[in-house]
């Protein structure tokens, strides 16, 4: 089942997300390789593709995964939860419609 992954982060949290954005990336592509990820991406703080200093508000998954408990360690094992980027996560089960 997809399940969606809604983390917010905490204020500030551009330069903790640079320094583990390798090792989240990574996480990532493991997903898409095993044609799980139907899209990943953050939410810009202010309304730009780029958003500079200003930064991210938060995170955007979703991927399939075997059970919510399974989605929920995924994303407990997230090197920006480790590293405090995300001050919260919600994880919902998620029914695509289109496309």
């Amino acid at each position: 089942m997809l399940y969606a992954i809604i983390a917010t982060d905490v204020a500030n949290s551009l330069e903790k997300r640079l320094s583990v954005r390798p090792a989240h990336l990574e996480r990532l592509h493991v997903l898409k390789a095993e044609g799980r990820l139907v899209l990943a991406g953050p939410h810009p703080a202010v309304d730009s593709n780029d958003p500079g200093a200003a930064g991210f508000s938060g995170s955007l998954i979703v991927a399939e995964f075997a059970s919510l408990a399974d989605a929920q360690a995924w994303a407990k094992a997230d090197p920006y939860v480790a590293a405090g980027v995300y001050a919260d996560v919600v994880i919902k089960p998620f029914k695509q419609v289109l496309p």
